[in-house]
């Protein structure tokens, strides 16, 4: 998420990792029950990168492996690029003849060691998936490379935005997205969250742009370069180990504004203020998650609030995260999103999947984190609401999911790692830590949570071993108790165990039983709303029924406004029910909300639910995609045409 830690990776004697299989392939076949622990000395990163096999990359880190990328690059906004070189720092096997990078969609132009001297190289087949393999033959005892090459077209990590596609409306935007296997599409490193790379950049663009790293900034107003009037570079570093697809940039008409002693929000100059307003709590937010999981280790935390195409809430970027300015309500009310990246800070950066089946491990608990954050600066009526709404969630993720997609650890051989983003590792992750917690208290699973988090810092982490982590630290090897809480079937089968805690909300009990009242009564008038927030409004309209009248949504609309609601959770809910209701009033702003903003969240499910409606459905769906499609990021883009088609 934001910078810096201080000190040097965690040490540690007797170590779970020290007791990993020897592959995590073995490990999927092999109960867990019989893995073999390696000897003491296999422990740390070391360990993770021998042992781990990762089905998105093709890097062979066992016999060479990069740990330090210094990129220097021009941003050309004409002709929409980077160009420039990679330079890569190696460790290497004392016999290592080669190593091997993932590359995707990047013009190779050269390859030399650091003196200059040209190395040979192979770009292998392209995969449509994984790219290519570039392997570059090392002369004996090279430990750094220089990779000179351009970025073109199809470098599905970056997108650049014409001044028409941002806020302001003058300037031209770029940022990038690497997750989960993106990076590789402007960077050629090994890409795989095992590998753990420190960083550094040099960034040259238009003089009259700002550039933005999640990294230290070196030089934060840039400094001129020579002979280059018209253009100023900016320096950067990342000085803490981390999976090569938070390296992030973004260049811009960026502003910047203090929120705290570590904390500040950057934005478009335009949007700089409501930005700021709406993040004013994120210092607070800070404080409370170091009392529950320790120190903060990444020196300052800050914001970086995107253009509207940007296809997630947020992406916890170290040091700075990456966020939807759709969380931009004017009212505060949606900032559990940056409790959510926030506590990436510990659980995806400090402690990271370590393959893309191990998802869950990032994401899982980060939103057990979250809710917590949550509780302790809000209370606890606001988080038992957001538990049962992501409870909702995840129900109808199971309903719709096939069973192999409903496991916390699948197989992804062969297949996209983006395909398996759904609710699952989410919600399904933080309802298995939520079941620990039911056995063993809050106060004893907080301790092992926080000792988990200072074991294994700066290191990646597969669900093996932190089964094999839980087992020794939690459950005691108590193997009758393990069996209890049913562990395997949490990670490694589909569906949801029959121990899941079920969570509550007397608040929402109160909503459902009111969208319940309408319905039966359709006088809007007489619903008692006044202590309705967002949380309670997205209920109210996820719990009226799909026999709604047109007059009881005309109703609603009319005392409530909820077409042109500025809060987009409130809205999406809204057009959801409209469009399967065909409300035609509220038609108009269903294009309108997809034609101004490229949250995968909130595009995938509208345009589905317009194609669910035959004839005008499909046609308003055809036809909005048409226009939208070009100013959406490629990750929805690829989302949306499985679904509406491109033709």
């Amino acid at each position: 998420m934001k910078l810096k830690a201080s000190g040097s990776i965690l040490k540690r004697a007797g170590v779970v990792v020290a007791t990993l299989c020897a592959t995590v392939a073995f490990c999927l076949v092999i109960p867990l029950t019989a893995c073999q622990p390696k000897t003491a000395g296999e422990s740390g990163p070391e360990a993770i990168v021998k042992t781990t096999v990762d089905d998105h990359s093709y890097a062979r880190p066992q016999v060479a492996r990069v740990n330090h990328v210094d990129i220097d690059l021009t941003a050309d906004f004409t002709k929409k690029l980077f160009k420039g070189t990679a330079t890569l720092t190696l460790t290497t096997e004392a016999n290592a003849k080669q190593v091997i990078l993932d590359v995707k969609a990047l013009t190779i132009e050269k390859v030399t060691d650091a003196s200059g001297a040209p190395l040979k190289y192979t770009v292998g087949k392209d995969d449509a998936m994984m790219g290519s393999a570039l392997t570059i033959e090392l002369p004996q005892g090279a430990q750094k490379i220089i990779v000179h090459y351009q970025t073109t077209a199809r470098s599905a990590a970056l997108q650049w935005l014409d001044p028409s596609q941002t806020a302001g409306k003058s300037k031209p935007f770029l940022f990038s997205q690497g997750q989960e296997i993106r990076t590789r599409t402007w960077i050629p490193t090994q890409d795989s969250p095992a590998i753990r790379q420190t960083y550094s950049a040099r960034i040259v663009v238009p003089a009259d742009l700002t550039v933005v790293m999640a990294a230290k900034a070196l030089t934060p107003e840039g400094e001129a370069v020579p002979g280059r009037p018209a253009q100023r570079a900016y320096r950067f570093e990342m000085d803490q180990p981390i999976a090569p697809y938070l390296i992030a940039v973004a260049i811009g008409d960026i502003g910047f504004k203090s929120l705290g002693p570590r904390t500040g929000v950057y934005a478009e100059t335009s949007m700089l203020d409501k930005s700021a307003y709406e993040l004013e709590e994120m210092e607070a937010l800070m404080t409370a998650a170091e009392k529950l999981y320790g120190p903060y280790r990444w020196g300052r935390y800050d914001v970086l609030v995107l253009p509207p195409s940007f296809p997630y809430g947020g992406m916890e970027n170290p040091m700075v995260t990456f966020a939807t300015p759709t969380i931009l309500a004017g009212d505060r009310s949606l900032v559990s999103l940056i409790a959510h990246e926030l506590a990436h800070s510990w659980s995806g950066n400090l402690v990271t999947n370590a393959t893309w089946s191990d998802f869950w491990l990032n994401e899982g608990f980060t939103v057990y984190f979250e809710n917590r954050i949550m509780e302790q600066v809000y209370g606890k009526d606001r988080a038992d609401m957001l538990k049962v709404l992501g409870y909702q969630d995840l129900q109808a993720t199971l309903k719709a999911t096939k069973p192999d997609f409903t496991r916390l650890h699948p197989n992804l051989k062969g297949i996209d790692p983006a395909d398996y983003f759904s609710d699952i590792p989410y919600e399904k992750g933080a309802a298995f830590l939520r079941m620990l917690e039911g056995h063993f208290g809050r106060k004893k699973l907080d301790a092992y949570l926080k000792s988990y988090f200072e074991r294994y810092a700066f290191e990646s982490m597969t669900t093996d071993a932190f089964v094999v982590d839980l087992r020794t630290h939690l459950l005691k090897n108590d193997a009758d108790l393990e069996k209890q809480l049913k562990i395997q079937q949490w990670l490694y089968e589909p569906g949801l165990p029959d121990n899941v805690v079920v969570p509550k909300s007397s608040l929402l009990d109160k909503v459902t039983a009111d969208a319940e009242g309408f319905a039966t009564s359709g006088d809007a008038a007489a619903l008692n709303v006044a202590d309705y927030g967002t949380l309670q409004w997205v209920n109210f309209l996820r719990k009226l029924p799909t026999t709604l009248t047109l007059e009881q949504m005309a109703a609603l609309d009319a005392r409530f406004d909820f077409s042109q609601s500025k809060n987009s959770e409130i809205l999406f809910e809204w057009l959801q029910l409209s469009i399967k209701h065909r409300y035609e009033p509220a038609l108009p702003m269903v294009e309108a909300f997809l034609l101004s903003q490229g949250r995968n969240k909130f595009c995938k499910p509208l345009y589905q639910s317009l194609m669910e409606q035959p004839g005008w459905g499909v046609e308003m769906a055809k036809r909005v995609y048409v226009k939208a499609r070009p100013g959406y990021h490629e990750m929805t883009r690829t989302n949306v045409d499985k679904v509406v088609g491109t033709s």
